[in-house]
C-alpha cells in the first residue's frame, strides 16, 4: 500500500455539551448533587488523525488512518466515515468502548474538554499493516501508542517518508518529545504549548528559532485570532487571520495543521501554505463539528 499522507492518532465521538460559563470565576462550574440543563446536545466524529485525513483526503492526497477503536457501535461509525471519505482504516478494532470526549461550550468563551482516549494509546507496531508513505501526520498519543509513533518514524524516515507533528499541550508537559523532535520536518503548535515547550528544554529568545534547533526543519506557531508564524531556519514568515464570527473551534487546530502541511506537500511556498492552513481553519470555526466544513479543495 503506497500513500501520499497517514495520519496517526486518536478517533473519538466528540459530544459537544452548549451549557453556562461562569464569567465571575471563569469556568464551568457545578454544585455537587445539582441537577443542570444544559442548551443544546451534539455529537459528531473526532479525534487528530480522523479529524486531519478527512482534510487531507478532501485536498485529493492518497491518505491512510492509523487508530484505534472498539468494536461499539461508535467504532462502526467511525469506519464507516472514513470508508465515506476515501480514507484507508490502518488502525485495528479491539475488544471495548471507542474513546469519547465531553465538550463544555458556551458558544463565546472557551471550551473544557473531558477526554476518555479508549484504545486510542494501546497501539503496537505489530498490530500494523506494511505501507508506504511520502509524509506521516502525528497528533498526540501515550504509552504503548506514542512508542509505536517513534519506531514507525524511525522506520519510515530512513525510506525517504517526512513527518509533520502537532503535539498537545499535556504530551508536552508529560513526555520527553526529543527523539521524535528530531524526527520532524514540520512542526506546528499554539503559542501555549510552544512556551512550556521551549521552558522545558531550556531554550530562550525566539520561540520559532529556539524550537527549530530541537530538530524541525519548519516551525510554526498559531495564537487564535493573533498573527501566526512559521520559520525554516532561513526566513520568518507570518500571516493575520480575518476577522470571522466564530461558531464553534473544535477542531479548528487540526484544520489549520493540515492545511499548512497539505500546502507544504503540494511545494506550496511557506507563504502560500500559511493562507491555505487558515483558510480551512477559518472554515471550520464558522459552523459546528471538526469536520463538516473541512474544505473541498483538489491539491493533486
Amino acid at each position: 500500500m503506497k500513500f501520499d499522507i497517514v495520519t496517526f492518532g486518536s478517533a473519538v465521538i466528540d459530544t459537544f455539551v452548549d451549557t453556562e460559563f461562569n464569567k465571575k470565576t471563569n469556568s464551568f462550574a457545578y454544585q455537587a448533587g445539582s441537577k443542570i440543563l444544559v442548551h443544546n446536545l451534539k455529537s459528531d466524529i473526532g479525534g487528530g488523525a480522523t479529524n486531519t485525513a478527512v482534510a487531507f483526503s478532501r485536498f485529493g492526497f492518497k491518505t491512510g488512518c492509523i487508530c484505534k477503536i472498539g468494536n461499539d457501535n461508535d467504532g462502526e461509525d467511525v469506519l464507516k466515515m472514513l470508508k465515506k471519505e476515501k480514507i484507508k482504516f490502518l488502525g485495528s478494532i479491539t475488544p471495548g468502548s471507542t474513546g469519547h470526549s465531553i465538550i463544555l461550550d458556551s458558544k463565546e468563551h472557551n471550551r473544557t474538554i473531558l477526554t476518555f482516549k479508549g484504545p486510542g494509546n494501546d497501539i503496537k507496531i505489530k498490530e500494523l499493516p506494511r505501507f508506504k508513505t511520502k509524509w506521516l501526520y502525528y497528533s498526540s498519543v501515550l504509552k504503548d501508542s506514542l512508542k509505536t509513533q517513534e519506531k514507525l518514524a524511525e522506520k519510515l524516515k530512513r525510506k525517504g517518508t517526512k513527518l509533520a507533528f502537532n503535539p498537545s499541550e499535556y504530551l508536552i508537559k508529560k513526555i520527553n518529545l526529543s527523539n521524535i523532535l528530531k524526527l520532524t520536518d514540520i512542526l506546528i503548535l499554539n503559542k501555549e504549548e510552544a512556551e512550556i515547550l521551549q521552558k522545558k528544554h531550556k531554550k530562550k529568545g525566539n520561540l520559532t528559532a529556539s524550537l527549530r534547533e530541537l530538530g524541525p526543519k519548519i516551525v510554526v506557531i498559531t495564537d487564535k485570532n493573533k498573527l501566526v508564524y512559521a520559520y525554516d531556519g532561513i526566513k520568518k514568515y507570518s500571516i493575520k487571520p480575518n476577522k470571522i464570527k466564530v461558531i464553534e473551534r473544535t477542531g479548528a487546530g487540526d484544520a489549520f495543521a493540515a492545511g499548512f502541511v497539505a500546502g507544504i506537500i503540494a511545494n506550496k511556498p511557506i507563504q502560500e501554505a500559511l493562507k491555505l492552513g487558515l483558510k480551512e481553519g477559518e472554515s471550520v470555526i464558522r459552523y459546528f463539528g471538526a469536520k463538516n466544513k473541512l474544505l473541498k479543495l483538489k491539491l493533486k
